[in-house]
């Protein structure tokens, strides 16, 4: 009895609390990238949630069909002989359920990597999303415009993010727009985003980089495109211009609120791209690269030519 009313209270508490829960962000999505990924979720659950019921149904027939009971002493069980229906049943099954889930993991990996349907003829807006102990930098190029720890971006438009961190790898991610993708100091990563809501939502580091983890998060406001346009007309009247002296102050660790500058960091710190990616130190023009190689080993066999001559 004492049994029965600690698991009601158990119950009731679970349920209290439960219902007291926001819901879920990345299951309340606000993008087709977000909406794509809350589908594969809820698929996933059902999948599983429909296995679970069948194996305790089963168990429960069995555990009450094949129960211990009274027999006489001289009982013997009847010899069964292996059921291949049943042994079909026992592997098949398994291998229908991970082929399904494959599929569509691989399906829908493909879309929230690619340009949402119904984007791909835009031009995107492109921002530079960078992170540094513990700080999100958002650089517009084409705007010339440059925020810390916050972030707007015009609705039904393609944004095309580009990631890169300033220190230690980071995640960036928009649980209600886009999955997380990983932020490094030597690439860029690109994520297609488009929010088709205007509202605000979170977006924060989903990768453990230290101390300050907790709170290396950033805001995104999501408008029309008229209200973005005017935002960026008041911060081209009102924001101080980025200096590299202040982009380097802003960099070292600690944590600080919402800024706003004109101009980027890009101008004196370009992102790890082109000619400045990590993977790659030529000039980009191999022609070019193999005639400096060629008359730098010219220049090296002459002195070497000089330098026999003068012994």
């Amino acid at each position: 009895m004492k049994f029965k009313w600690i698991f009601l209270t158990f119950i009731i508490t679970i349920a209290t609390v439960l219902t007291g829960c926001e819901p879920l962000l990345v299951l309340d999505p606000k993008g087709p990238q977000a909406e794509t990924t809350a589908n594969v979720i809820w698929i996933s659950i059902f999948t599983m949630a429909l296995i679970v019921i069948i194996v305790i149904t089963l168990l429960t027939v069995i555990l009450v069909k094949y129960r211990a009971s009274k027999q006489a002493d001289n009982y013997e069980p009847p010899h069964i002989e292996g059921n291949p229906i049943v042994e079909g049943i026992i592997v098949g099954v398994p291998i229908l359920i991970v082929a399904f889930l494959s599929v569509v993991s691989v399906m829908s990996t493909h879309q929230v990597e690619d340009t949402p349907v119904g984007y791909e003829e835009q031009e995107p807006l492109v921002i530079y999303a960078s992170s540094s102990n513990w700080k999100w930098h958002f650089s517009y190029p084409e705007q010339d415009i440059e925020t810390v720890n916050y972030l707007f971006i015009p609705t039904n438009q393609a944004v095309e993010f580009r990631l890169y961190s300033h220190g230690t790898i980071t995640s960036f991610w928009i649980p209600q727009l886009a999955g997380q993708k990983y932020a490094m100091s030597d690439m860029i990563t690109k994520l297609n985003v488009v929010a088709e809501e205007p509202g605000e939502y979170l977006g924060r580091n989903a990768n453990f980089n230290g101390e300050g983890f907790a709170e290396n998060t950033f805001n995104v406001t999501a408008l029309t495109q008229d209200e973005f346009d005017t935002w960026i007309d008041e911060i081209h009247e009102t924001a101080e211009p980025l200096t590299e002296d202040e982009f380097t102050e802003i960099l070292a660790p600690g944590h600080l609120g919402q800024m706003t500058f004109t101009g980027t960091h890009l101008d004196f710190a370009p992102a790890p791209e082109g000619e400045n990616g990590g993977h790659h130190h030529g000039s980009g023009d191999t022609e070019a690269d193999e005639d400096s190689e060629h008359h730098h080993d010219e220049g090296q066999t002459e002195d070497q030519e000089s330098e026999h001559h003068q012994h």
